[in-house]
């Protein structure tokens, strides 16, 4: 898909990240797929194809009755995955993935986890989109504005919102958002200091 397809899905605003440059070791170009587990790939399917209408763009039996592995396009040139093992284990709420959307309770998961996915949308059709998952019988937030305040959510629309967007989860329970940056990144958004494993709370024993 063309950049301009990727930039209007953005807002209006181009995807960060996107800028040729010629002093990083890599030229990336989005996600190529991220490949998630599913316990029923049928489900799966009528789940992201019918009712999100992500077409399905491959499929493959695995060799050796190891299972499937579907392709979905997500839009901008990229997939996304599913497996599915007949001897995958269950999931564990809270460990392999939050135990709920982001309302209900913690959105903390286990190092490695797959925490959340979030689908680039059209800025000005979140509203829409929502009423749309709403009518299609899926539970979802409300529109949460993200912004630089304390607690990192305001009411309204601000000039300091930044993205805006929409939390549901997948058959398998697996968190979903609808995202939708709302201004380009300005100086000092990246200012944040990163937390080492020292920061982390300690097993207790």
């Amino acid at each position: 898909m063309e950049q301009a397809s990727r930039s209007e899905s953005f807002g209006g605003a181009e995807p960060r990240g996107t800028e040729q440059r010629d002093d990083v070791p890599f030229e990336f170009a989005g996600i190529n797929h991220l490949a998630l587990v599913c316990s029923d790939m049928a489900r799966t399917v009528e789940f992201y194809r019918d009712v999100l209408g992500m077409p399905l763009v491959r499929t493959i039996e695995l060799p050796a009755g190891m299972g499937q592995h579907f392709f979905f396009d997500c839009g901008g040139g990229d997939c996304l995955a599913f497996f599915w093992f007949p001897d995958a284990p269950d999931p564990v709420p809270g460990v392999s993935a939050p135990a709920s959307r982001p309302d209900r309770g913690s959105l903390t998961s286990a190092v490695g986890s797959m925490n959340h996915v979030a689908f680039a949308v059209p800025a000005e059709r979140i509203e829409e989109y929502r009423d749309r998952l709403l009518a299609a019988g899926i539970d979802c937030t409300e529109v949460a504005n993200h912004d630089d305040s304390e607690w990192g959510i305001s009411e309204e629309v601000t000039p300091e919102v930044y993205v805006r967007s929409i939390y549901f989860q997948d058959p398998d329970g697996i968190l979903l958002e609808f995202a939708c940056w709302t201004r380009d990144a300005g100086d000092g958004d990246a200012s944040v200091a990163p937390r080492t494993s020292i920061d982390r709370v300690q097993p207790v024993g």
